[in-house]
């Protein structure tokens, strides 16, 4: 057989065969004195063992190690193993699926979404809080940023904490009222007046238990680049705000 009658017979492409040829996958036919190669009825054999073996799921280091067995037992570990690895990614797949329709369920995504359920409890509560105000937003995608990054347990022990702040309407009015404090700090120096009243009134809103319980550094690297997303005042009256809860526990 010429390579284009076994690519054909076994249902392959001609550059699958020489790809195969080129991992070692499948033997190299001898060849006619005009340089074409002859196949047997062998290599269509091992090539269609291949296609099946793929078609099950498994990688070509894996098909290769097949191979080189006598089948057998070896064949049944991989299966098996493939057979679980199916198993965990179709778990994976129900879990997301599942929390596809939590998402679709809740009504509105919010802007920095997909997050997750916890979060999109949060943000309902936020909704009376200036929805125009560019320090609620910066806000938002800190608290989604979070939402990814950290541990469930310690997601769930933040987004708690901050849910308790915004249990009711005044505690919204008051977050209204620091939001715009900082909003106000936009273009100013660190040394501005507003800059102190801006800090109280943050940490009046900050739970205590949002801190670590160590000192905070302000020199740690992503409390570094926190700062720098904020103008010099608005960092200025955050850092002090997470000074006076620190210091209040």
């Amino acid at each position: 057989m010429r390579i284009g009658e076994l690519a054909a017979a076994v249902g392959v492409t001609t550059r699958t065969v020489r790809h195969y040829h080129h991992l070692g996958l499948l033997p190299e036919p001898e060849r006619r004195p005009n340089g074409y190669r002859t196949y047997t009825l062998r290599h269509a054999v091992v090539l269609a063992r291949i296609r099946r073996l793929t078609e099950l799921g498994l990688g070509l280091a894996e098909v290769r190690d097949v191979l080189a067995q006598d089948a057998g037992k070896d064949l049944v570990e991989v299966l098996t193993e493939l057979d679980e690895d199916l198993a965990r990614q179709e778990a994976a797949i129900r879990e997301r699926r599942a929390r596809l329709r939590e998402l679709l369920y809740a009504g509105e995504l919010p802007a920095e979404g997909p997050v997750s359920p916890e979060l999109a409890a949060l943000f309902a509560g936020m909704a009376g809080a200036a929805s125009d105000s560019p320090m609620a937003a910066k806000d938002r995608e800190m608290l989604a940023l979070l939402d990814t990054t950290a541990a469930p347990e310690e997601r769930e022990r933040l987004l708690a904490a901050l849910g308790r702040v915004l249990e009711t309407p005044e505690a919204v009015t008051r977050a209204n009222e620091a939001y715009a404090q900082l909003d106000a700090l936009a273009d100013a120096s660190p040394g501005d007046p507003r800059v102190a009243e801006a800090a109280r009134t943050l940490a009046g809103l900050i739970p205590p238990d949002l801190l670590p319980e160590t000192d905070i550094d302000d020199d740690h690297t992503f409390l570094r680049a926190f700062y720098a997303d904020f103008g010099p005042a608005q960092a200025e009256a955050i850092r002090r705000a997470l000074r006076i809860v620190a210091e209040g526990r």
